[in-house]
C-alpha cells in the first residue's frame, strides 16, 4: 500500500469558546483555534484536505503565543513548493465556510465531498449559519456516498453528526493510519483516558458522539481539524 506524508498548513485562526469544540465541557473558556489545510504528498496528484479561510485578521501575538505560522493560502502552498493551480483534488471534510473559502483559487482541482453534505450546503437549515452560498459555484464538484476507498492508501470515512455529511480522511503513512477528522474538534476532544468528547457543534449529537469514538479507535495518528498540536507540526509523520 502506498505511503504518504501530510503537511498541515495554518491558513487562519479564530477566537472562540472551548465549548464549541467539546460538548457540555469547558464553556466560558476563550481559546484560539487554527484553521488548517492538509497537503497529502506521496502520490501522482497534489491532494488537499480543505482549503480554509480566504480573508482573516489575526493579531501577530496569536501566532507567537501558540507557536503557529499563520499564512495566506498562496503563501502556505508555496511553503511546500506548490501553487493553487497545481492542486488536483480537494477532499472536503465538510462545507462550513472556514474549510472551503479558497476552493475557487484552485482552477484545476476536482472538489470531492459527501453527497449528503453537498445537498445540505445547497439548501442549509437557517440554524446553521456556517454555510455560505456560492462558494462552490463554477467548480468541478464530485460527490461520493458513504465509506470510499479513494486512492491506494487514502480512504474516505462517512462521519456525520457535526454536519449531515462530514467525512474523515484516512491516510496511510510510515507510522500507521493518520486520520484527519471530518468534524470540528481540537486536542481536548481526545483525553488520555475515557471516551472521546462529542463535538460541541452538531446537527446530530448522537451520530457525532458515535463517530468520534469510531475515528479514535481506527486512528494510529489523530489529526483534529482545529488542534493546536497539529498546527505546530511541520509534517506528519
Amino acid at each position: 500500500m502506498r505511503q504518504y506524508v501530510i503537511y498541515p498548513l495554518v491558513v487562519g485562526a479564530n477566537e472562540t469558546d472551548q465549548g464549541i469544540m467539546t460538548y457540555v465541557k469547558d464553556y466560558g473558556k476563550r481559546i484560539w483555534i487554527p484553521i488548517s489545510v492538509f497537503l497529502i504528498e506521496g502520490g501522482d496528484e497534489t491532494i488537499l484536505v480543505d482549503t480554509g479561510l480566504e480573508e482573516f485578521m489575526v493579531p501577530q501575538k496569536v501566532g507567537d503565543q501558540y507557536g503557529l505560522r499563520i499564512m495566506e493560502f498562496e503563501e502556505a502552498l508555496a511553503s511546500v513548493g506548490r501553487k493553487p493551480e497545481d492542486v488536483d483534488v480537494i477532499l472536503h471534510t465538510h462545507l462550513h465556510n472556514d474549510h472551503c473559502e479558497n476552493d475557487h483559487k484552485c482552477p484545476n482541482a476536482v472538489v470531492v465531498v459527501q453527497e449528503e453534505e453537498y445537498a445540505f450546503y445547497r439548501n442549509p437549515h437557517p440554524l446553521d449559519h456556517r454555510y455560505v452560498p456560492g462558494l462552490l459555484d463554477g467548480l468541478k464538484v464530485e460527490t461520493v456516498r458513504g465509506d470510499v476507498s479513494f486512492r491506494d492508501g487514502i480512504d474516505l470515512i462517512f462521519t456525520p453528526g457535526h454536519t449531515p455529511g462530514g467525512q474523515s480522511v484516512v491516510v496511510n503513512t510510515a507510522a500507521g493510519r493518520a486520520v484527519v477528522t471530518g468534524f470540528c474538534c481540537n486536542d481536548k476532544n481526545f483525553p488520555s483516558t475515557g471516551p472521546a468528547v462529542t463535538p460541541g457543534v452538531h446537527t446530530d449529537a448522537l451520530a457525532a458522539h458515535d463517530n468520534i469514538q469510531r475515528i479514535r479507535a481506527m486512528a494510529d495518528i489523530l489529526i483534529p481539524l482545529h488542534g493546536l498540536s497539529v498546527g505546530r507540526r511541520g509534517r506528519i509523520p
